[in-house]
């Protein structure tokens, strides 16, 4: 039987070319993914904390907030869904409780990483990592606690930033044989240290695309010459988004209406297509009908 996490194994290994993996913050924006035609979609533990919290990526999200909207947006979509869970939320036992948790929210895949807690934002300074045994502990529990065997467990380390180019692929090396189906190095500063992290360390790898991070911004071919397998996209949808507010609100604040503002908005027609009211409403009128039916009985 094909699963989600099956299908995602698939698309992660392909090797014709890196999968492109848009982020997504919430169920809408997971829904337009969807919509655009991108086989799987990345719930960014900076977007949720950025747009539920209105906060920083600090590490201030909580596993009972980040699963409620991973429940949402399983619910809400049928291609595969990998979540950002961070550090894991604590130690290797937090992180056994974690994994069984958006396992059974319905996700195919999940990232750790191997900062200190509370983590930043990759890309931010003044990270710290825990040491290689730690995280390595943490992998293994990963892996011991899936239910499916398909469940892809993708293993980041930040050690780049702190420790250097050699002791980041080294640890890299390290969570593979500990288990990890993916390996995401976070923040090389430029092409040759992209090289080097895929040449260096076998198996598949991510290359994180954050507009104007530490990380050069390169082509899907260029990312597939390299060796990567997935290009990572995590908040692009988010910051396009806030363009769109912002432009919807200037026009609000200039005119006073939004009358002229209709190529700034999704029409309505479309929003209800997009969350799926049509289908509800043919729903409502099946079940209402056999109320009906079991009524007049």
């Amino acid at each position: 039987m094909t699963t989600p996490a099956r299908t995602l194994r698939a698309l992660v290994g392909s090797q014709d070319r890196p999968l492109l993996l848009p982020g997504a913050a919430n169920a809408l924006t997971a829904r337009v993914v969807e919509e655009a035609g991108f086989d799987a979609v990345y719930v960014t533990g900076a977007g949720v904390t950025n747009t539920y919290l209105g906060m920083p990526d600090h590490g201030l999200l909580t596993l009972d907030e980040l699963c409620a909207h991973v429940e949402a947006i399983c619910d809400a979509v049928g291609i595969p869904v990998i979540v950002d869970a961070d550090t894991g939320f604590g130690n290797a036992l937090n992180v056994q409780r974690t994994i069984r948790r958006l396992e059974r929210a319905g996700v195919a895949g999940v990232q750790i990483e191997d900062q200190v807690s509370p983590k930043k934002c990759g890309h931010f300074s003044g990270k710290d990592v825990v040491s290689a045994g730690e995280m390595v502990g943490k992998i293994q529990a990963a892996v011991d606690a899936r239910r499916d065997d398909d469940l892809v467990i993708v293993a980041r380390t930040d050690a780049r930033a702190t420790e250097g180019l050699d002791a980041a692929c080294e640890r890299a090396a390290a969570y593979l044989e500990a288990g990890a189906d993916v390996i995401f190095v976070e923040a090389p500063e430029n092409v040759g240290e992209m090289r080097e992290i895929t040449r260096r360390v076998p198996g598949l790898h991510v290359a994180n695309m954050v507009e104007g991070g530490r990380t050069p911004i390169l082509s899907r071919q260029e990312l597939g010459e390299l060796g990567f397998a997935v290009a990572l996209y995590a908040n692009a949808t988010m910051r396009g988004a806030v363009v769109g507010m912002r432009e919807v609100l200037n026009h609000l604040g200039k005119h006073g209406d939004t009358r002229g503002a209709a190529d700034l908005m999704i029409s309505w027609e479309d929003r209800q297509a997009l969350v799926r009211k049509p289908e509800f409403d043919r729903l409502e009128e099946r079940y209402a009908a056999t109320a009906e039916r079991r009524r007049i009985r």
